[in-house]
């Protein structure tokens, strides 16, 4: 039975068309997984079938009654609650009805109205349908599944990351139970462990979903069926996400079979057309020009835009390039016990542990963007360092790639710039469309242009592989593994360091614990 019906959908941005006539529905028992490169119009799919966007034409059908549950790759929350306040806000309802359950037995202790006692009754035995006396239990699994216990519950939400929202929103979307989850990068500030968590969950829904995912692993082992977002077309395949791309193979090789079959008839017919089309066969060239005429032809396969990336390198003459020494970070206290490591020469180095711990903030630190508690942080004099900040904060959202760069870079010209975005996948009408309508995988794109503008000899990277579709992510990991200098980087995927890097360096490890 179909919970979503998508019918004829057609929506475009300028003059890029996102899809075309596209159809396809949700079923009960779907666990979707939604793909396709940056850019393709994935998420703006998701704000469609929520209602934030109306598309150009088609029609979006949910079945009457249902919860919908979504969670954004941009997700934020203003709210001046702590952690635990906003998780239990997931069960308002429930606590509404605890409280007029109160008032009613307040008010039978007044008047012994037995009416009174049988509405407490019926709220009673709603509450334990809902299990209202486990809230604070679930709310326990759920944090510490995503990894949320080590903020601790009375720390503000307001205080808290970017990253650790999400993750707070996803906790609490996940608390609510909706019919239906509509989740957008959900494991892009998870890690390991705590994906394992979501995955479990996610195959023990009892409802449907939609995930938006570049993460291939992840979608492998929480799909039965994929949607493909690609060249103005949806594809809906059944089976997991590998058996999705066999399908998707097959089909890409029929349409390039039936396109050079159709191609050679075509130059056939007119090379028929352009020598009888005068003579005793002129009647049959004619014919053959109708036929022509009224065929529909058909576009071989497409390939997008590919990525490429190379971070110029300027000579470091040095064995030693970062020491640090009984580093002690955190904001309102010490997150870390205090740190001690140094980094030689074209070493390559992980900083690995659960998001929250630390990570990002003993970056900051190094870089002197926050101020220590303690100890010392210092590169070699001749170090010149690139650095990738994973917040898509932009000075000004309006502006578009090509005049972001412009202003950092006012000597080059627009047709360089150009160049080097399309050279990091970012095409002609993306180049010219402010910043705030790309995606979190285009915006990112930008930004690792932006880098490969500056010659260095030291790159630290903080989860630039947030958002990035999986050819980019192979793109931007053998740049990395090119690059002559040092490289500390930060991430939650194994899968994209192991093999290359020459250290990891376990944060969890000197955590103070609480």
């Amino acid at each position: 039975m179909s919970i979503l019906e998508v019918e004829n959908l057609t929506m475009s941005f300028a003059d890029k068309q996102l899809y075309s006539d596209a159809s396809f529905r949700l079923n009960k028992e779907d666990h979707m997984g939604i793909i396709g490169q940056n850019g393709a119009g994935k998420s703006t799919l998701i704000k469609i079938i929520t209602g934030q966007e109306l598309p150009d034409e088609g029609k979006i059908k949910w079945q009457n009654g249902t919860k919908i549950g979504y969670l954004d790759q941009y997700a934020e929350s203003a709210h001046d609650l702590t952690i635990e306040q906003f998780l239990k806000s997931a069960f308002q309802e429930l606590f509404d009805q605890a409280t007029l359950q109160a008032k009613y037995y307040e008010d039978y202790a007044l008047n012994f109205d037995d009416e009174l006692l049988e509405k407490a009754g019926k709220i009673q035995e709603n509450l334990e349908a809902h299990d209202f006396y486990d809230i604070d239990t679930k709310i326990n699994q759920v944090m510490v599944g995503l990894g949320i216990d080590a903020l601790g519950k009375d720390r503000q939400v307001s205080e808290c990351s970017g990253g650790q929202r999400s993750k707070i929103i996803l906790a609490k979307l996940l608390l609510e139970d909706p019919d239906v989850l509509l989740l957008d990068e959900p494991t892009n500030y998870l890690d390991v462990e705590h994906i394992e968590w979501l995955t479990e969950y996610l195959n023990s829904f009892r409802g449907c979903f939609m995930v938006i995912s570049h993460d291939f692993n992840f979608l492998e082992n929480i799909t039965n069926t994929i949607v493909d977002v690609a060249f103005g077309k949806i594809t809906k395949y059944t089976g997991s996400f590998r058996q999705a791309l066999k399908q998707k193979e097959a089909k890409k090789e029929m349409q390039q079979k039936a396109y050079e079959k159709q191609r050679r008839q075509i130059e056939k017919d007119e090379a028929y057309i352009r020598k009888n089309k005068a003579g005793s066969r002129s009647n049959m060239a004619k014919s053959r020009q109708k036929r022509l005429d009224k065929m529909e032809r058909l576009d071989p396969p497409s390939d997008a835009l590919q990525s490429h990336f190379k971070f110029p390198y300027i000579e470091l003459l040095s064995a030693s390039t970062l020491t640090v020494k009984d580093l002690s970070v955190g904001y309102k206290t010490p997150l870390l016990e205090p740190v001690t490591f140094s980094m030689s020469h074209g070493q390559k180095v992980v900083l690995k542990g659960f998001n929250g711990v630390g990570k990002s903030t003993l970056i900051k630190s190094v870089l002197g963007i926050i101020p220590n508690f303690g100890g010392s942080a210092k590169f070699v004099d001749n170090a010149i360092v690139n650095y990738f900040n994973q917040d898509l904060d932009w000075d000004d959202k309006e502006k578009t790639p090509l005049q972001t760069i412009q202003d950092e870079y006012p000597k080059l010209e627009p047709k360089t710039i150009r160049q080097r975005l399309a050279r990091a996948g970012i095409n002609a009408e993306n180049a010219v469309k402010p910043m705030h309508l790309l995606s979190g995988g285009e915006q990112t794109k930008v930004k690792l242009c932006l880098l490969e503008l500056k010659p260095s000899n030291f790159l630290i990277m903080d989860e630039p592989t947030n958002h990035l579709d999986d050819e980019t992510k192979n793109a931007l990991k053998k740049a990395l593994q090119t690059f002559p200098g040092n490289v500390l980087l930060v991430t939650h995927e194994p899968d994209f360091y192991q093999g290359w890097v020459d250290k990891i360096f376990d944060v969890e490890s000197v955590r103070i614990q609480k």
